[in-house]
């Protein structure tokens, strides 16, 4: 196995970290908290659980150079109302990624750029699936935090 496949599949378990430990914090929130909001301009835990289980669908279609528009009829398409449904997003999202991502040359992988909508420059797929697995990881740590901060039985052995 060459240095570059093993780079992509290293990045895709840590991803696989976040959808098993999100599925698994998912399970254990309570509905009662689904309309909490840690501050005005903050996200409700139901936004948040929708937008963490949509980064691998919605983070691929942006590198795929999908217009604005596409992106926001995605996210509205992929709009979940409890853990179920979040969970069903979630796995069918890594399956996507993981396949596109193992699909990829090692040189398109290393050296292809893609420009999101908003953005003034292309990044490579490699910094693409970091941003992607660091984009994850983000947001499972504000989904624990909210967890925390409404009581529920989570402890860092919840992430691992």
């Amino acid at each position: 196995m060459n240095a570059t496949v093993s780079l992509t599949e290293t990045l895709l378990e840590e991803f696989y970290t976040v959808v098993r430990t999100t599925s698994n914090l998912l399970k254990k929130a309570d509905q009662s908290v689904y309309d909490f909001r840690p501050a005005d301009n903050m996200r409700t835990f139901l936004e948040l659980a929708n937008h963490l289980v949509q980064i691998s669908h919605v983070d691929l279609a942006i590198l795929q150079e999908k217009s604005e528009k596409e992106i926001r009829e995605l996210e509205k398409k992929l709009s979940a109302q409890n853990a179920a449904e979040l969970t069903h997003v979630l796995d069918e999202g890594y399956h996507l990624l993981k396949s596109y991502f193992l699909s990829l040359s090692e040189e398109d992988f290393l050296n292809k750029e893609t420009k999101a909508f908003y953005a003034e420059k292309g990044m490579t797929q490699a910094k693409w699936l970091v941003e992607i697995v660091t984009h994850a990881f983000h947001h499972r740590a504000q989904l624990f935090t909210y967890l925390k901060q409404t009581k529920h039985e989570v402890n860092m052995f919840d992430l691992y």
